[in-house]
């Protein structure tokens, strides 16, 4: 495997960041997952541009332009003879002194690995996933704001560490209004007859891609597409349940606290939007050899 580092391709032996970087001190930098199917790169401009807006947020400033990230994405994947992968974006803030002031850190790394990825195992994806709601609160906007994807996912993980306790793989995280607000990786949608309901993004969520993908989706189908507050109730009561995200794709959740979503397997809604998704990804992107 060959790393994207700083501009040049390195073998993964070789790709190493100083152990006084910000990224690893402090959790200090920005990420993007992202997928490539059939030779493309899925949303890549759409990634990007959240990648950026995560770095303007936290005052990093990227040493790249945006058309000079899209091509190091496209030639890390050629390097990689990646015709199906995942992409693993990171921007740190580079090396700094051991106190916090990011400005000492005067030159930001930037790295791109494309591997694999299997978020859950694929028998589940036929019989759907048991989640529970933990007790960890999703991070207030006004302190670190779910929408930037950064580095530090430590709020992320403690509620994934009361999934696993739990006997489970993911979990729903409420925001601290009590409303649901997503997965720990993942976003989270409900249905109820032909109505498709997803929390809005100020509800302490981060914007998906996936989750924007599968939206525009289920309009052309015809499905009324929401965002709206959601609770707890919502998802009990709810037709179908199921979770959006660039390594999870599309899954159907068939139980939550124990409560028996539908009638207890994906429903038809999830089915529709998993096929049409697969075919939509599998037929758009930005050609990695173009």
């Amino acid at each position: 495997m060959k790393i994207y580092m700083n501009g040049e391709m390195v073998p993964e032996a070789d790709a190493k960041v100083s152990v006084f970087d910000h990224g690893l001190l402090y959790g200090d930098g920005v990420f993007e997952g992202i997928r490539v199917y059939s030779g493309r790169v899925f949303e890549l401009e759409a990634h990007v541009n959240r990648l950026y807006d995560s770095a303007k947020a936290i005052a990093l400033e990227i040493p790249m332009t945006r058309e000079e990230m899209t091509k190091a994405v496209a030639l890390t994947c050629r390097e990689n003879q990646a015709v199906n992968g995942y992409i693993r974006l990171i921007v740190t803030r580079g090396v700094g002194t051991l106190g916090l002031n990011p400005y000492l850190c005067k030159t930001p790394q930037v790295i791109i690995i494309c591997a694999s990825i299997q978020l859950y195992p694929p028998e589940l994806y036929v019989k759907g996933l048991s989640i529970v709601t933990v007790g960890t609160v999703r991070n207030l906007s006004e302190a670190v704001n779910p929408r930037i994807k950064s580095l530090n996912y430590l709020n992320n993980i403690l509620a994934k560490i009361e999934a696993i306790n739990a006997g489970c793989m993911e979990a729903v995280m409420l925001n601290a209004q009590g409303a649901v607000a997503e997965a720990t990786g993942d976003n989270i949608f409900a249905v109820r007859g032909n109505t498709l309901r997803t929390p809005p993004v100020n509800e302490g969520l981060l914007e998906g891609i996936t989750r924007d993908a599968v939206m525009r989706l289920a309009r052309e189908e015809g499905y009324d597409v929401r965002e709206e507050r959601l609770s707890r109730y919502d998802l009990y009561t709810a037709d179908e349940v199921f979770l959006t995200g660039t390594a999870a794709e599309v899954i159907g959740v068939v139980n939550i606290d124990r409560r028996t979503i539908g009638e207890g397997t994906p429903g038809p809604m999830t089915c529709r939007l998993v096929e049409k998704y697969r075919a939509y990804a599998n037929a758009n992107g930005y050609p990695v050899c173009g």
